[in-house]
């Protein structure tokens, strides 16, 4: 059963033309005791454009919350991190966009980022960001993407 307030979950979606038009959904969490549930999204083939030149960026992206009240919903998310495929944005500002949307849209106890932009120029470049301190107790797993060692 779908829940009638999602727009996509459930139905024929497509990618918004920009992050700004994109909807990001949540549902209901309810937390329980003990430490803070982690939980991890991880985008492999993140996709954006260069605002100067038009070329295409790739990027690793691993987002890691602890939820509170509400959860991110899955597809919502696919579909608004595939609305950067069109978007011109330097990486850093990719990175925080993404990193306030979901924070707004779930006020989670605490938020991390971490984005692996893979070369252009002959220069990675990995952009990090945090919320704050994460919960106490909770189990933090390494982000799990080597950095760039080039060729050699």
């Amino acid at each position: 059963m779908t829940d009638p307030t999602l727009t996509q979950l459930g139905r024929d979606s497509r990618p918004a033309a920009s992050p700004e038009e994109a909807p990001l959904e949540t549902v209901p969490f309810a937390p329980g005791e003990g430490p803070a549930a982690i939980v991890r999204f991880t985008c492999p083939e993140f996709t954006s454009l260069c605002p100067v030149t038009g070329q295409p960026d790739f990027a690793h992206i691993v987002l890691d919350y602890a939820p509170a009240g509400r959860l991110v919903e899955s597809k919502s998310l696919k579909l608004f991190l595939t609305s950067f495929r069109n978007h011109g944005a330097f990486h850093e500002d990719c990175t925080l966009t993404i990193a306030r949307r979901v924070m707004a849209a779930t006020q989670p106890r605490w938020l991390r980022i971490g984005a692996f932009w893979y070369p252009r120029g002959g220069i990675p470049i990995d952009v990090f960001w945090q919320s704050g301190e994460p919960p106490a107790g909770a189990f933090l797993p390494e982000m799990g993407v080597p950095p760039y060692r080039g060729r050699g």
